[in-house]
């Protein structure tokens, strides 16, 4: 690791944890600030914070990695992640930050899901609640193990240096601000990410000598390398396009617009958000597509290597970083993986203590904690979801990370329809909500740990189908009139018509 870069991914640690100081000075002594910022994100730092949680090095290495290896085909998951990102925003948002206040004021999914539903028996709090301590954990543990790699592929540094490093910095600043820390520190991560893959792209086409050069040689490479339909099937490609439905359902995203100050906001958010997200998936694509012009053009031993390994197309971008930039510039280029990596990890660690805070503690534990004794207990929560996910991480094994790969399908399977029925159809019972999230769990598990002849159907698509119908037959089964559902529901449609 050149001298340059450890000035310079220094340098973005050094910010994140002046981030997590200033955030522990803003926060007032109460969870509610700690957990949900209060409800006062402004739409810029929302919509970033919302991008960079939801990004993880994916972006920088599995998109590049995988345009670089089929082509423009591989563009089909963009596409479908763009789709979901922005019918979240149109359909979801605005009613989950007005419905989550209307229902009692609920700072996270399971105590809204209890509240909308009004369920005595708190099965869904406790299911939810589970699903996101088990999952999120195993969310955690792989972001840091990414981290650890990523200091040992990129840097030449230990594998266990990298992961202490990346660990202890995200844990600090979470730990010390709490949401706005994890928000701030998102925007600022978001931004790096934009900014590096809007500049890499360019100056590559630049040096390659222009676009039209630059496609012209792509082109001999093969035809297939810019047509969005060659080498890949129907399946494939509705499955790529699938990945957009996860959007509705992953509690680290949905926990930023149930934390905007006004509903009204969410309109600048989205345009904010979706802009971004054009940009930054657009130029992880571009990354991976002009890699295979210069390296033709220029480096055809490691071009020839690429072709063979998939895991090497995957350092395309921290190749680029390296041999178009000086090394202060690369070593600034390569943090923005170390932003992505970090973002995700302290979204998924809050969420995760959020749960063990308001969920557990506050309701089977101590049920009458002071505002102090949640903030503490909000605190030790971030500590010991950290502590477990960082002991998961000293001998990664590819069960665990396997698990975690399929989350997304998890997550958008188990919650999204109930979240999408909690908001549209005020008839949903707590029964058919509850099916509905097993259902849409299990199905996806099933279908990922069994053998059958199916697998080449992303695992969410006959999850969130099948927990769409599960919920809507029991709740037609068992729901019964209820005057406080229907009022409140009322409330959260008048509110949004005002906005």
């Amino acid at each position: 690791m050149n001298i340059y870069e450890y000035i310079s991914i220094g340098a973005y640690m050094a910010l994140m944890i002046g981030i997590g100081i200033y955030s522990y000075r803003k926060s007032s002594n109460n969870s509610e600030d700690f957990l949900i910022g209060g409800r006062k994100m402004g739409a810029a730092v929302t919509a970033l914070s919302a991008g960079a949680a939801d990004m993880s090095g994916w972006l920088l290495m599995g998109v590049p990695g995988a345009m670089y290896f089929t082509g423009l085909s591989s563009a089909w998951i963009a596409i479908g992640l763009t789709t979901g990102c922005l019918l979240n925003y149109i359909f979801v948002a605005p009613r989950l930050r007005i419905y989550t206040e209307v229902a009692q004021n609920a700072i996270t999914l399971p105590v809204f899901f209890e509240n909308r539903f009004k369920d005595k028996s708190r099965l869904l709090r406790i299911v939810s609640s589970i699903l996101i301590l088990v999952f999120f954990t195993l969310y955690t543990s792989a972001g840091m193990v990414s981290g650890g790699k990523l200091f040992e592929s990129a840097f030449g540094m230990d594998y266990m240096t990298g992961l202490w490093m990346t660990s202890l910095v995200v844990v600090l600043y979470t730990f010390l601000g709490g949401f706005l820390a994890v928000s701030l520190t998102d925007f600022v991560q978001g931004t790096i990410m934009v900014l590096a893959l809007v500049i890499v792209p360019i100056v590559a086409i630049s040096e390659i000598g222009g676009v039209g050069e630059t496609f012209s040689i792509i082109n001999d490479k093969g035809d297939k390398y810019l047509d969005l339909f060659k080498g890949t099937t129907t399946i494939s490609i509705l499955s790529l396009m699938a990945w957009g439905l996860g959007y509705c359902g992953q509690p680290h995203i949905l926990v930023r617009f149930m934390a905007i100050d006004k509903p009204s906001d969410l309109a600048k958010a989205r345009n904010i958000g979706i802009t971004w997200m054009i940009f930054t998936v657009g130029g992880a694509l571009l990354v991976g597509l002009v890699g295979i012009a210069y390296l033709m053009k220029y480096d055809q031993t490691t071009m020839f290597s690429f072709d063979h390994s998939k895991t090497e197309a995957e350092t395309i971008f921290i190749y680029f970083s390296r041999v178009l930039f000086h090394p202060l510039i690369g070593g600034f280029l390569l943090s923005a993986i170390l932003a992505a990596v970090m973002s995700t990890i302290s979204s998924q660690l809050l969420v995760t203590s959020s749960s063990l805070t308001e969920d557990i503690y506050k309701a089977f534990i101590k049920k009458n904690a002071t505002p102090k004794q949640l903030l503490t207990a909000s605190r030790l929560s971030v500590l010991i979801v950290a502590i477990i996910a960082v002991l998961l991480s000293l001998t990664p094994k590819d069960s665990i990370l396997n698990l975690v790969g399929n989350a997304w399908a998890g997550f958008g399977s188990a919650f999204g329809p109930v979240i999408v029925f909690s908001l549209f159809w005020k008839k949903t019972s707590w029964q058919g909500a509850l099916a509905g999230m097993l259902t849409g769990g299990i199905v996806v598990l099933a279908w990922v740990y069994t053998n059958h002849n199916y697998k080449d159907w992303y695992e969410i698509i006959p999850g969130f189908i099948s927990s769409v119908l599960v919920i809507y037959v029991v709740s037609l089964m068992t729901q019964k009139p209820n005057q406080e559902i229907d009022k409140e529901f009322d409330e959260m449609k008048e509110i949004l018509k005002k906005n």
